[in-house]
């Protein structure tokens, strides 16, 4: 018993995290603060140059688009070849009947 609210309470605790830090991460993309210089609008005080910006925003762009798409793609792809088999062993056990 002490297990499984062990347990509960890990994951509880670990969506929680995933939920202030990924909260935390994307807010950081929405500070920005711009500025017109020469008539061009530049964003200032959120990065110290164009290449940690560029970083964050191709970061950003990984952690929230590629990787959770890779990861269901992956697990769907694996459910469909698990259901195929099922499937496929069960049309053939009707066929023998």
């Amino acid at each position: 018993m002490q297990l499984k609210l062990n347990n509960k309470r890990l994951e509880r605790s670990a969506i929680a995290f995933i939920w202030m830090a990924s909260l935390a991460f994307e807010t950081t993309m929405c500070v920005h603060a711009t500025d017109i210089v020469d008539g061009t609008c530049i964003p200032w005080g959120a990065y110290s140059s164009f290449a940690v910006e560029k970083t964050i925003t191709s970061l950003l762009f990984f952690l929230a688009y590629l990787l959770p798409l890779t990861v269901m793609v992956y697990c769907y792809s694996r459910v469909v070849i698990k259901l195929r088999t099922k499937v496929t062993v069960s049309s053939l056990g009707s066929s023998l009947l």
